[in-house]
């Protein structure tokens, strides 16, 4: 069984932000889940090189294009794996291969008559590298997604492929197959941009204006248009056009922001469709991040969060398990590095770390440094075992991007369960008296291993903590494909001194 995920490729004429790392980390989460399933991962990520916008960054600071883009990969690819994104290839554009099967896909679609030659007069966004529609701008007409940057217009000769003839195929292929965008909202919103008759899309820009992209292989006065350009990574990550690729192919999802629906939705099927080639399985969207009180992030109020600084102050699975956790797929999500820390403080460090902490140091200090094996459980003791196999079972299926925030929501109210229930028991209390201190060790044993069950789902989100949580508690060998079983601590084995989880933040 296959599962190819795959993220956007992001431009580099900026630093990763809060963004990037948000899409990386939720396509992680998936591929965790898929592997705990037993599925063979292939998860894409990387960054996008060419088009205006980098070449004008690399100007802005002086350097040759060819180190500023490698610099800036470089800090992509740091980030990424500082956030634990376990990618399996890392696209550059600038490779020699991803450049000739771009050219091939080209050279294909113009073979059929299916790209034209003419004369474009009308409204550029520079931010958005696309030429605009009246009915795309606002009322002021500025780009509603770069509204700080004014529009150009533009009067200049370029390729364009013609999409119209392929627009009733596609609206029949999202009908007849729900899944393809999910949530349904963004489905909808597809189906709207494409109810009317589609102008031609322009896939070419003159050297004479941008010379960082991919020659057209059949006219050598133009580079590709960057969104065609950087769309056609997905299938050259995987091998096209040489064979191979399809078993991939027939299992893939992009994950993606809101904003970049139509060149997902609308440019890349019809693009393949055009170069006679299938549709990827699926197109998984997600919304965006405000600042708090749903403010819009923005530098010059001071309310961006920088993914570095997060983990810097509060460790990669702060931020993580926060994304998981507050996320939502079809509206807008509130961040700010407070928020963060919060629910780092009331959920990770008061309701898991806190658990692990006071059950392991129990067992080392009065049960001969060893974990507590497991005796006779009361009907007590059986319904906290039974609500956290419940809890964690939906990590032991398939995930979608929508399901993450309640599959968090479920472990977390597991979690205030355990607690609640280390409270009520009170093992302290237990083991001062010689005839309940065999209770007193059942308590703990309950506790740890439910602790246990959690962890091992959390490997999906928080894989740094949760591999620590599980190496104090001694657990080795998870099988997979993984669901939640009961009585998987090694009982009687040594633990060694207990470090906090989830250290207070100063």
């Amino acid at each position: 069984m296959k599962s190819y995920i795959t993220t956007p490729i992001y431009y580099v004429n900026g630093s990763p932000h809060i963004g990037h790392a948000f899409t990386s980390i939720m396509a992680d989460i998936l591929k965790r889940n898929r592997q705990a399933l037993g599925y063979e991962l292939m998860l894409s990520t990387g960054v996008d090189e060419h088009g205006q916008k980098n070449q004008e960054a690399a100007q802005e600071l002086g350097m040759p294009v060819e180190e500023y883009l490698d610099m800036r990969c470089a800090e992509f690819r740091d980030v990424f794996e500082k956030l634990g994104v376990e990618f399996d290839y890392f696209v550059r554009t600038s490779r020699e291969g991803h450049k000739k099967a771009v050219a091939e896909m080209e050279q294909r679609i113009f073979d059929k008559g299916l790209i034209v030659k003419k004369q474009y007069t009308g409204t550029y966004c520079k931010g958005c590298e696309e030429f605009k529609k009246e009915s795309d701008l606002t009322e002021d007409g500025q780009c509603p997604l770069h509204p700080t940057m004014q529009v150009e217009q533009t009067d200049e000769t370029n390729y364009f492929l013609k999409m119209e003839p392929f627009r009733v195929q596609l609206l029949k292929h999202i009908d007849d197959n729900p899944d393809f965008v999910q949530p349904e909202s963004f489905r909808n919103e597809l189906k709207k941009m494409l109810a009317e008759p589609l102008e031609d899309l322009c896939i070419s820009r003159p050297k004479s204006r941008v010379t960082l992209g991919v020659e057209l292989p059949f006219d050598t006065d133009f580079v590709t248009y960057v969104w065609f350009d950087a769309l056609a990574n997905y299938l050259t990550n995987i091998g096209w056009p040489e064979d191979g690729y399809q078993d991939w192919w027939a299992e893939c999802e992009h994950m993606i922001g809101k904003d970049i629906l139509k060149p997902h939705g609308v440019y890349w099927p019809l693009m393949l469709m055009a170069a006679d080639l299938p549709l990827p399985k699926k197109l998984s969207v997600h919304s965006h991040w405000v600042g708090a009180g749903g403010v819009k992030m923005s530098k010059s109020i001071g309310n961006t969060v920088d993914p570095i600084e997060v983990m810097d102050k509060l460790g990669v699975d702060a931020l993580r398990w926060y994304l998981a956790r507050h996320m939502r797929a079809d509206s807008d999500s509130q961040i700010s590095v407070e928020l963060i820390a919060q629910t780092y403080e009331s959920e990770l460090n008061n309701k898991l770390g806190n658990l692990l902490s006071r059950g392991a140091k129990f067992a080392r200090k009065n049960f001969d440094g060893k974990l507590p094996v497991k005796g006779p459980l009361t009907a007590e003791d059986e319904a906290l075992r039974q609500t956290v196999l419940d809890a964690t079972a939906g990590m032991g299926e398939w995930i979608d991007l929508a399901d993450i925030p309640a599959r968090m929501q479920s472990i977390i109210n597991a979690a205030a369960e355990m607690n609640n229930y280390f409270d009520k028991q009170a093992p302290w209390t237990l083991f001062k008296s010689e005839e309940t201190r065999d209770r007193a060790r059942d308590v703990v044993y309950v506790g740890l291993d439910c602790l246990r069950i959690v962890m091992e789902a959390l490997q999906q989100v928080i894989p740094v903590s949760a591999g620590k949580a599980l190496a104090t508690l001694n657990v080795t060998d998870i099988a997979r494909p993984w669901k939640p079983e009961l009585d998987r601590l090694p009982g009687g084995s040594e633990l060694d001194e207990i470090e906090p989880l989830f250290p207070r933040v100063q």
